[in-house]
Formats: C-alpha cells, structure tokens, sequence
C-alpha cells in the first residue's frame, strides 16, 4: 500500500521553539507551511522555560505580547549566586533597552501551545501532532521532503524545502549525514522538583556550597532543581543511594530539608547528557537545520530556547518571501547559517569554558580563590550589565521583518 502523501512549500521537522515559531512566522507571511511533532502533546518534563527578554521583544513586534504574559509565569529581574554562605549579585536586567526587564519562566509547553494557537489563525499553517520525521525524500540531488509515521500510516511530504528543527538528537541531520561538530563538555545535569514548603531565603539561582553545585528554580509552589554533576558521574551516585543523595542537596541547599524526602525514587530524577555540538554546514540543497538541530546548546544561562527563537526570526526574514516565489537557493539557505553562526558561536564557547573549570581535581567544585572573589565584587555593576546583555539579548539579536499576509 503506498504511503499517503501531501504536498507543501515548507516542511518544519520538530514542533519546538524553532519549528512552531518558524511555522507561525512563515504562515503569517503567507508561507504554506506543515509542521511535524512526533508526540501527541506538548508536555515535557524539564524542557527550558526561561523565556528571555529578547523573545519577549518579538512578541511585542508580533503584537502578542499582553496575551502571551496572561499565562502563568514568574518574572525574573536579576539573578544571584551563591558561593559557600556569601552571595554575589548577577545579570541586572533592569538595565536592558526592551520592552520587558525580566526573564519569564513559563513551562515550554505553554509557550508552545501558544505559538501554534496563534499559527492556527492563519490557513497555511498546518500542524501534525503524532507525526515522527523518519526519513528524507531525495531526488536529483536535493532533499525534496521527508517521511514520517502516523497513526494513520505512512506519510510522504513532499516540499520545496525541509528545515530540521527536530533538537539535539535529529533525525533530519542524522540522514542527511551532515557533519557535527563537538565540545566535549565535561559535565551532566540532574533535573528534579521539590515542593515549596517555606519561601527561599534569598533569590538565588545557583549556589557552590559543601562540594556540590546545585540550580533553583522558583516556579511558584515549585522549585525545579538542576544538581550539576561530572560527566557519567550519575551510575556512582546512584550507586551510594537515595539517602546520599538527599543529603548532598540538603548540605547546599538547606532550606530544601523540608522536602527533600519526595525523592523517594530515582524515576523522579531525570539526567540530562549535556552537550554543546554544531553543524559544520547547516545547509544542504532543499535542507536547512536550525535550533539544536544544527547547535546543541548547554543549559547555561537558559539561552537555547531564545536562540532558537532567533534562528526561525532570521530564517523566516531571509527566506519567506522567496519561499512564496519558489526561488530558494543554496545561497539563500548560506545566508541563515551566516546571519546565525557567530551568535551561537560566542555563547557556545561562553558554555564550554565555564564547564571546563566548574569542577577541579577529584571532581570537586572549584573553588574561587579569595582574591578572585574580591575582583568580582569590585566588578560588580559592570559585570551585572554586561552578563544580563549577553544572557537576556544575546550578540545578534533578531527583529521580525516579514509583513502578516
């Protein structure tokens, strides 16, 4: 039985931030467009949900931005870090020149269903829910669309062209046999929730304390944690056991004591292998990857999400118009990775040397000599605006340029 096939001007493998913001811009601009997501939903657990400055920025120029802050969500207007029992104050964003001086942490899948509600107005946009990308359609040459399971069977989309926004384990990327680039980092994440049962003493958002390096996150009557652990270090800890475990979060974190025993299972921390890779070429003809997809980011500083953000703002500024001619070219795909490349570039190697010197010999945190603390007090104000620039705007930030159709 031959598989069901359709025909569109823009195939987005992946309904993350890339894909659905890509998809709703092209829509927008009067781009047919069909997106891909292979889950039914949505929801997932311990996805980024900061939402930056800079994206809000692109919400305000969409026209969207009062509905979007209707959501749920908490703002964040300056971050703070502990080392040991003294705190040290981090990116100010009350200085930045945008819209909204804080960050908004907001569940992913919120963000999302938001970003494909709006798609939905305009009629060419498509989204597939339960639609997994499996293989690419080649023909003289060029990606011509790709293949996908369903419930309803096999589908063929056939499109002029294919963007691989389906995240760090792509599946575009990976048959295309694009080349990667990695960076070796050298640490894993260990992601949980614990309740709130008293308010955090101070708005910290990570802290160094008794040889652990430990991430909260206030979510309202929730905090999400992040523990930062050497690279296959988490076979080890779950070899010393719950209780050690538990203990280790205590020891840096001790306000957490309260609840810190609704980890009564290891199915309740989830390890997240951080890497920081990149596509040599980001392009092939009738492909281009965009997102993680073609730059896996750590989740330092909570960039990814806004940095793929940026990747679907440029692509669609370069590309709609001359996906609505059919005049695509090589070059054009060239352009996006271009316009895109050095921004990434810049916060990836920002990543790859804070990993490098987080943990010292025997895998124990590094710890920052008293002079070295000294200078970062001295330093303090212009290391606050300079570290909000970079982690709330970024190097190049994009602004939307496509006209609604």
């Amino acid at each position: 039985m031959s598989p069901r096939s359709i025909r569109t001007t823009c195939c987005v493998a992946g309904g993350g931030p890339a894909g659905v913001m890509l998809g709703f811009l092209l829509a927008r601009a009067g781009v047919e467009v069909t997106v891909l997501e292979k889950h039914a939903d949505f929801f997932r657990d311990f996805r980024g949900d900061t939402v930056h400055p800079s994206t809000l920025e692109l919400m305000a120029e969409l026209g969207l931005l009062d509905d979007f802050l209707k959501l749920p969500h908490q703002e964040v207007r300056s971050l703070k870090v502990a080392i040991g029992d003294q705190e040290y104050d981090g990116p100010d964003f009350s200085h930045l020149p945008t819209r909204c001086k804080f960050i908004a942490l907001m569940p992913q899948w919120d963000f999302l269903n938001f970003l494909a509600e709006q798609g939905k107005r305009y009629p060419a946009f498509h989204l597939l829910m339960k639609a997994e990308v499996t293989d690419l359609i080649e023909e003289s040459g060029r990606v011509a669309g790709v293949r996908a399971k369903t419930d309803e069977g096999d589908l063929e989309v056939r499109a002029d062209l294919v963007v691989g926004a389906d995240g760090r384990h792509s599946t575009v990327r990976q048959r295309a046999g694009m080349q990667v680039d990695d960076f070796g980092v050298p640490i894993d994440v260990l992601w949980f929730r614990l309740s709130k049962s008293i308010e955090e003493p101070s708005q910290v958002l990570g802290r160094i304390r008794n040889g652990k390096i430990l991430v909260t996150i206030d979510r309202g009557d929730y905090f999400q944690c992040g523990l930062i652990i050497p690279k296959g270090a988490f076979d080890e800890i779950r070899r010393q056991g719950l209780e050690a475990f538990r203990a280790g979060i205590v020891s840096a974190a001790p306000f957490l004591a309260d609840t810190v025993h609704e980890l009564d299972s290891w199915d309740k921390v989830k390890l997240l292998t951080v890497q920081v890779n990149r596509l040599r070429q980001w392009y092939r003809p009738g492909l281009l990857c965009i997102g993680d997809a073609a730059h896996a980011m750590s989740p330092a500083g909570g960039v990814g999400i806004n940095l793929a953000v940026q990747d679907a703002v440029a692509t669609a500024n370069l590309l709609a118009a001359k996906l609505r001619q059919g005049t695509v070219t090589e070059a054009d795909l060239r352009r996006v990775q271009e316009r895109r490349e050095m921004p990434v570039r810049r916060i990836q190697a920002g990543q790859v040397f804070i990993h490098r010197h987080m943990f010292g010999p025997g895998g124990q945190p590094f710890a920052f000599p008293w002079i070295v603390r000294k200078l970062i007090g001295l330093l303090a104000p212009m290391l606050r605006r300079v570290g909000a620039r970079v982690v709330g705007i970024g190097f190049r930030p994009e602004r939307v340029e496509t006209r609604e159709v």
